[in-house]
């Protein structure tokens, strides 16, 4: 791949981190209406009621995010192919940035399997089994972010290994990182509640996380456009100064 597809790949990578995250918000916020979560107390009986009325916003909110979700992939391809750029090359830190990463779109995709499930037929069903699919999508959704704890950590130490004049990213995007890493911890806990602030619908398990997801979600794709700008400029002046005739 030559540098300046290499760049253009890496600027419509960035922006698809910026998609994945609207279509996904627009969807469960406002379509699905799973987001907040559902209250972990509420009865199979009420659960059962919202799947039926529900039903569609629900079914086109998988079908859309199942359509942009692999984007998510460019994503992480790109944050860890700067990563590299830290590194040297492909390092320790690089390579779980990426097998971490990997996870991400299947920590979407199966509790969307399960969620769709529930919705599918819930008129046919029992409440009781659709209650029990309901958990089951929560407990997956929300507990599965504990796996970016690893991620993000990995990010934020990179970011602090990089002693260059001109690092790829700035020292406080490592903090952001650490931050969000921190705040996802607590979801390990939803397992054990059914109300309060660490259960699934819980300040310390949704909302801090969720919050400090955004901050993180639109701080990335904007540094990646830096950085993918900046190597791109490095690669031009070093091909310069190895053939002055490119100048």
């Amino acid at each position: 791949m030559d540098r300046k597809t290499l760049y253009t790949f890496q600027r419509w990578s960035a922006y698809s981190g910026f998609l994945v995250m609207i279509v996904v918000g627009i969807c469960f916020f406002s379509f699905a209406k799973v987001q907040p979560p559902l209250s972990p107390t509420e009865s199979p009986e009420w659960i059962k009621d919202f799947l039926i009325d529900n039903k569609t916003g629900i079914m086109w909110s998988i079908v859309l995010i199942s359509l942009v979700v692999p984007l998510e992939y460019l994503f992480v391809v790109t944050t860890s192919w700067q990563m590299r750029r830290i590194e040297g090359g492909w390092g320790p830190l690089s390579m779980i940035q990426v097998l971490t990463g990997v996870v991400a779109p299947i920590g979407f995709m199966y509790p969307l399997f399960v969620l769709a499930t529930a919705a599918y037929r819930p008129e046919e069903r029992s409440p009781e089994i659709l209650s029990v699919l309901v958990d089951l999508f929560f407990f997956m959704y929300v507990g599965f972010a504990l796996v970016f704890v690893l991620q993000v950590f990995v990010i934020g130490w990179a970011v602090l290994l990089d002693k260059r004049e001109n690092p790829v990213f700035p020292r406080w995007f490592a903090y952001i990182n650490f931050l969000l890493g921190v705040v996802l911890a607590p979801g390990c806990l939803i397992f054990l509640v059914k109300d309060g602030p660490l259960a699934w619908n819980g300040l310390f398990a949704f909302w801090l996380p969720s919050i400090a997801y955004l901050v993180w979600k639109i701080s990335t794709p904007l540094l990646l456009l830096k950085a993918a700008k900046s190597e791109f400029e490095e690669s031009e002046e070093n091909v310069t100064k190895v053939d002055p005739s490119m100048a």
